[in-house]
């Protein structure tokens, strides 16, 4: 109707008592407890600084950033080199000691061409500093075969013309002669899976497992 007005509403009067938006009781034990949980971390991990800074203090050398000398186990035989902390143990092999015939390509782990045995556990040296290699046995291309024959795997990779371009091939004849190290009976399964991250521009994989197979005594075999 016109003129009329609705009826009034009280409105609650404001309490005089604040009212606490910030915390309630499960907030409150929900912050305790994450409180008490990251101090206990906190005080693990400065725990563990203090050790590592005492392991360090107390037990490990620092090295570089400038060469320092280092003796490395190749081919049976203690070679002593400079080498600095970056420096890959491919490197140091075809730099620092002039022994190319393990090949770089890649440089990133990638191809395999550069692989050597560490401790007879085929390694892309590409990828593995010298350092860590200070203690441990390194067979490379070159020490694969002595002076009186070369190792059955390198021939088996003539005879059966297992290279075209060659640059694939020291660290293929490395993963194959690794292979039969471990297992003297591979099938061409065997083999796929070894040389699996070895790569061959040239596509001559038939003739690395054809040759691999015969290094091993074995005939090929259909996958």
């Amino acid at each position: 109707m016109p003129g009329h007005q609705p009826p009034h509403k009280e409105l609650p009067e404001a309490s005089s008592t604040p009212v606490n938006k910030g915390i309630t009781r499960r907030g409150f034990l929900k912050g305790a407890g994450i409180t008490a949980a990251g101090t206990a971390l906190l005080d693990g991990v400065h725990g563990l600084q203090q050790e590592a800074h005492g392991a360090t203090t107390r037990d490990v050398k620092e090295y570089g950033p400038e060469a320092f000398p280092v003796t490395l186990n190749i081919n049976g035989t203690e070679r002593a080199l400079h080498v600095e902390p970056r420096t890959t143990l491919a490197e140091a092999l075809r730099i620092g000691l002039g022994m190319t015939g393990t090949k770089i390509s890649c440089d990133r782990g990638v191809c395999s061409s550069c692989t050597v045995w560490l401790d007879k556990m085929p390694v892309n040296s590409c990828m593995t500093l010298a350092v860590d290699a200070i203690g441990h046995h390194v067979t490379t291309i070159e020490g694969l075969s002595n002076d009186s024959e070369v190792h059955p795997v390198q021939a088996a990779f003539v005879r059966h013309d297992a290279m075209q371009c060659g640059f694939c091939t020291p660290g293929m004849v490395m993963s194959c002669a690794a292979l039969i190290e471990r297992n003297p009976h591979p099938t061409e399964v065997d083999v796929r899976v070894a040389i699996s991250g070895n790569l061959c521009r040239c596509g001559t994989y038939p003739k690395v497992f054809a040759a691999t197979l015969d290094a091993a005594g074995q005939h090929a075999s259909k996958a």
